[in-house]
């Protein structure tokens, strides 16, 4: 019988390894199944591989009761049904049905983006407000990055000293290591010379391109911290975090005139539909535009 402590091991090496699946999906799955084997502390493959659908809706029972929100509950289904699916493979039993299950109803919302000038304020607060220049220099580098080649924060903090001296293009690798080509501005590549120029850590073509104080690779969480107190001294929404500089990208881009092919290939999204969703983006913006501009609104 294998152990708790050898399942989750299995587990957390097929995501990384066989599936390469990002640090944070690992992280978040691999907690999704232990959670489950709490209530179950001798249960081993064959066990897990013969859960059904009735027993899985007790378990999110018991999780919505401890306050798990539609849209978590939605993504742990679907971290369960990975994982059982999983065991029903370690088992040997893989041709049997998974439980069904159906997941709790997400009403989609929208991004919310900022405007191009509070991006760039963003990013010059968060280097005004740090208790280091060089870590200012830092962080307005990689916020400028975000915002102007539209990089996911793990995109952004993977990168290494390899992609030196900056171009007009970096190769960035994406969800499912999947590497797509983004352009870089004039004034992101000066930010990052900037940065580089102040970094006290060498920065060779194998390290991390962005340093944390003691030299290591830059956190997301630090970088996340810095963008809350920036967007509290200016007044922003809660909305206006790190990830909100990507929407930003995307939907600035797209009110240019961009089509959603290109806009599908800049972000790395997999499918067209995820990209559509900026088309609703657009159409808030220009909604909000009318109300808050035509006379008859007044």
């Amino acid at each position: 019988m294998s152990s708790r402590a050898e399942l989750l091991e299995a587990w957390h090496g097929h995501l990384a390894h066989g599936r390469r699946r990002s640090p944070h999906t690992v992280r978040a799955y691999v907690a999704t199944a232990a959670r489950l084997l709490d209530g179950r502390p001798d249960a081993d493959w064959t066990d897990l591989a013969t859960l059904d659908g009735p027993a899985l809706r007790q378990h999110l029972a018991a999780r919505r009761g401890d306050g798990l929100a539609n849209i978590s509950a939605a993504r742990e289904l679907s971290a369960l049904k990975a994982f059982l699916a999983f065991a029903r493979v370690q088992a040997g039993v893989p041709e049997a049905r998974a439980p069904r299950v159906r997941a709790p109803r997400v009403k989609k919302g929208i991004p919310r983006p900022i405007t191009p000038d509070d991006a760039v304020s963003l990013a010059a607060m968060v280097h005004d407000e740090a208790n280091a220049e060089w870590i200012g220099a830092r962080d307005r580098a990689v916020l400028l990055l975000l915002y102007g080649s539209g990089l996911r924060i793990a995109e952004a903090l993977s990168l290494t000293g390899a992609v030196l001296p900056l171009g007009e293009t970096i190769v960035v690798i994406g969800k499912g290591s999947k590497q797509r080509m983004v352009p870089v501005l004039p004034l992101v590549r000066e930010a990052v010379a900037d940065y580089l120029a102040k970094c006290p850590w060498p920065i060779t073509r194998e390290s991390a391109l962005f340093r944390g104080a003691r030299g290591g690779p830059l956190a997301p969480g630090l970088v996340q911290k810095a963008v809350a107190r920036a967007r509290i001294a200016l007044g922003l929404p809660d909305s206006a975090t790190p990830h909100a500089l990507r929407h930003s990208f995307a939907t600035h881009l797209l009110g240019a005139g961009a089509d959603l092919r290109s806009l599908q290939e800049l972000l790395g999204h997999a499918s067209l539909g995820s990209t559509q969703i900026y088309t609703r983006v657009d159409a808030a913006t220009l909604l909000d535009v009318y109300r808050h501009a035509h006379p008859r609104e007044q």
